[in-house]
């Protein structure tokens, strides 16, 4: 059993003690501090590929990209250093995501150097889900996944993207879980997760640094604003080629892919131009309740990593983050003349089937008896989900305000 939450600050006892821990180790010099400096990452990661580094880095890729992925990797570091006031453990953790990150880039890279062919695989249209963190957009997520007809992103495909034998990113991605749930006792409450799961491709915006993942961690807001004001066709072109890579991989390209990532909704026209016949689903919730959950979400992953974090600022971001995102549908949708369907939080709980039924016709698609029974059993099985306990959290913390 998870410890009570009594705070949206709150951070679970393993974590507090990994955290004083490694503080006493770097004091002590029993252990080096992590290294968080763009060459000492970029070394470590070309290290394994000797002479052909730079031609490694370039796999697939234009100029132009390449360019991008180094200058976010610098301003990203530099952000973090001057403003996160990051403890020990975040900053082991932020070494641990960054130098990942440097290392899968450079993976694809040698990937796409010798089979070049991955990143041109035709993709049936895909469905993607546009709407904030914590508007139903997972339920509507999980039921589309559920359609024998689709295809969908795994949590272990999502987190350890690069191709590997025997199953191997699915026992490493266990394993992580197993250690991000004993650091944070309340995770699986508030952003349900396993292994071979659904999951949305967040993990793969944040591949080409989108600021995203990071700002919901990390107090950077020089970053996040320089990001946000910069053209993010980098970042989608390096998704789609991933997407791709993982749809022929796993021999699922003439299969609707089913995309979700809340940041999607600031970026939507950048993306599609990626996918100019993707089929839409907005999901929509009552503003008042997305900021207080997105917020709680926020400061359960921000309270791990800094001791200095601060709930006016977390607030103030995901006000800013909802307006910027409302935004950016706003504009996308303005010119779209594609399939759209539109999808209410509270009529989801009252009615999935009949809402479901109208997505599918709204989006064109056939909601067989098949699909049915799988979402159906689909619900089912989430009556008894973990992320009840994070609506019981945000009920006593609004209870307590």
């Amino acid at each position: 059993m998870a410890p009570v939450r009594d705070h949206l600050l709150a951070r679970g006892p393993l974590a507090q003690r990994a955290n004083d821990f490694l503080g006493r180790a770097w004091q002590r010099g029993w252990l080096p501090p992590p290294d968080l400096d763009p060459q000492a990452l970029w070394t470590l990661a070309a290290k394994p590929y000797g002479a052909d580094a730079e031609a490694v880095e370039h796999g697939a890729r234009i100029a132009e990209d390449v360019a991008d992925f180094r200058e976010r990797l610098e301003r990203l570091i530099a952000a973090v250093r001057a403003e996160a006031d990051l403890n020990p453990l975040g900053q082991a953790m932020a070494w641990g995501q960054l130098s990942r990150v440097v290392k899968n880039r450079m993976a694809f890279g040698a990937l796409w150097r010798d089979a070049p062919e991955l990143t041109e695989t035709p993709l049936a249209a895909p469905i993607i889900i546009i709407g904030h963190m914590r508007s139903g957009t997972t339920r509507i997520h999980t039921l589309l996944a559920a359609d024998p007809a689709h295809s969908h992103t795994r949590y272990c495909d999502a987190y350890h993207p690069v191709p590997a034998p025997m199953g191997l990113n699915r026992t490493k991605a266990a394993l992580e879980l197993a250690m991000l749930g004993a650091l944070n006792p309340w995770m699986q409450s508030i952003h349900p997760m396993s292994a071979g799961a659904v999951e949305e491709e967040l993990a793969w915006i944040s591949a080409a640094l989108h600021h995203s993942i990071y700002e919901s961690q990390w107090h950077i807001p020089s970053y996040s604003a320089w990001s946000e004001a910069r053209d993010p066709a980098p970042i989608y072109r390096e998704m789609a080629r991933i997407l791709r890579t993982d749809a022929a991989t796993r021999g699922v390209a003439n299969k609707p892919r089913v995309l979700k990532v809340p940041a999607f909704a600031e970026d939507l026209g950048t993306l599609l131009q990626q996918f100019p016949d993707a089929r839409l689903v907005i999901a929509h919730r009552e503003h008042d309740a997305v900021l207080r959950s997105a917020v709680s979400l926020a400061a359960n992953q921000m309270a791990i990593q800094s001791d200095t974090c601060c709930l006016d600022a977390i607030t103030a971001r995901w006000q800013h983050k909802i307006a910027l995102r409302e935004a950016g549908m706003a504009a996308a949708l303005a010119g779209w003349q594609g399939r759209r369907a539109r999808l209410d939080f509270d009529e989801m709980g009252a009615d999935w089937e009949g809402a479901m039924a109208r997505c599918y016709a709204d989006l064109g698609l056939d909601l067989t008896p098949q699909a049915l029974a799988a979402m159906r059993k689909q619900m089912a099985a989430s009556e008894t989900g973990h992320h009840h306990a994070h609506s019981a959290q945000l009920a006593r913390f609004t209870g307590a305000g």
